[in-house]
């Protein structure tokens, strides 16, 4: 049987953007099964966002294909800041704070990759003992200003100003490489198109330090951009976080669900395992049917699944089919606050009302003759449940624990009445 070409599945998914050497890089994998492989992230926040996922998601394709992967969670790295996509500089953050972004970081790889054949290391375990003159005397020296200064990252930021701090980032960088290489066996750095000049840096210093015969090489993913040529990866309320209390398993969930037609073929082949025949045939019903969105919903799951796990999934699944049919009953007071974090809401006492008034009060309705003619025409539910009698009572304590009064207007318009305490 022959062995799964690795990047050939990458270039067919549309996944390098730049190799440092291709040609050799594909001559390794042919004669070697043990390829170590690295994707770095700095503990800037404490979550990653799908951003931030692309580049892992090809480090698990490599897992996935045999190869050992390393994830470098950037303890020393992200007390300084990387510049690169930045127009000005990072406020430092406190060693408290970079400690607690490393635990949550750490905790949402080990969900990601599991525990066999993977590691996470910190780079504050090496660069935190350098002192200066060991940093300049045994790396300082053979990094050249001038090609530091030619490098995109630094180039785009001299008009601006850059701190010397933010300079030295590539230099650290390339440490890291170094290590991981010299100590545990890496050969191969991934990041996205951004992290071009510090990849090479990196080889660099490994050729000069090991010798042009040491193996190192460096691949790059393209910039990720939507159909409309905007940036992917954010929503009309901001970044999607892999963090479930950041973004919810719905939110996270409708968000894949609502890609453009265009873009969706393009996102199952980066952000799903899918294979190559299971996508082709959802790219031809996306020409054939679109309007099933099969393809949306497939890749919804698949990656839903693989951030969330199959009771998250489960979850958003649930609360999405509950808002469809408007069996909203049947939620819980978590799933109603992930499932309608977006709709319009009011606020209301907790005191019993007819339905009338309660429409006109929380300014559902805009007069009491609309309510009645709205009520009587069958065209409002009360928690899940139409009500044609105008005489009826809105009791807030009758459901949701007391918390909440779901009212729908037609088939989708949705208010969620929450009730003062």
């Amino acid at each position: 049987m022959a062995k799964f070409d690795i990047l050939e599945d990458l270039e067919w998914r549309g996944a390098i953007n730049q190799e440092t050497d291709a040609e050799g890089l594909r001559d390794y994998l042919k004669d070697h099964d043990d390829l170590a492989l690295y994707c770095g992230t700095d503990p800037t926040g404490d979550s990653l966002h799908i951003g931030h996922l692309i580049p892992f998601m090809i480090l698990k394709r490599f897992q996935m294909a045999g190869y050992h992967p390393v994830i470098l969670i950037g303890g020393g790295t992200g007390a300084i800041g990387d510049p690169s996509g930045r127009k000005t500089e990072r406020v430092l953050q406190t060693a408290e704070q970079v400690k607690k972004n490393e635990e949550k970081l750490t905790a949402q790889m080990k969900k990601l990759f599991g525990t066999e054949n993977f590691e996470i290391v910190n780079n504050a375990d090496w660069l935190g003992k350098l002192n200066l003159i060991d940093f300049l005397r045994d790396y300082g020296k053979f990094f050249q200003i001038n090609n530091m200064l030619n490098k995109d990252v630094v180039a785009s930021r001299l008009e601006n100003g850059i701190s010397f701090t933010e300079f030295t980032y590539q230099i650290l960088q390339a440490i890291d490489f170094f290590h991981l290489n010299k100590d545990h066996g890496v050969q191969l750095q991934i990041g996205g198109s951004d992290q071009w000049g510090n990849i090479t840096a990196g080889i660099d210093l490994i050729h000069k330090l090991e010798g042009q015969d040491r193996k190192a090489f460096g691949l790059t993913i393209p910039l990720m951009l939507k159909a409309d040529g905007t940036k992917f990866g954010k929503s009309a309320g901001g970044a999607v976080w892999l963090d479930p209390e950041k973004t919810s398993p719905y939110e996270f969930y409708q968000f894949w669900l609502n890609q453009d037609d265009r873009d969706v073929i393009k996102y199952l082949k980066y952000f799903t395992f899918l294979s190559r025949e299971e996508i082709e045939d959802l790219a031809e019903k996306v020409e054939k049917e679109p309007w099933k969105r099969e393809a949306q919903r497939r890749l919804a799951e698949e990656v839903t699944k693989f951030v969330h796990g199959q009771e998250g999934l489960d979850e958003a699944q649930f609360i999405t089919q509950a808002l469809f049919k408007g069996n909203v009953k049947d939620l819980t007071v978590d799933q109603i606050e992930q499932g309608f974090k977006n709709a319009p809401s009011v606020e209301a006492t907790r005191d019993a009302k007819n339905i009338v008034e309660f429409l006109v009060e929380t300014k559902i309705e805009p007069s009491k003759r609309q309510a009645r003619e709205d009520v009587s025409n069958g065209a409002i539910y009360v928690n899940g449940e139409r009500q044609k009698d105008t005489d009826f009572i809105v009791e807030p304590d009758s459901a949701f624990d007391g918390k909440f009064v779901i009212i729908r207007k037609g088939k989708k318009k949705y208010t969620l009445v929450r009730i003062k305490r």
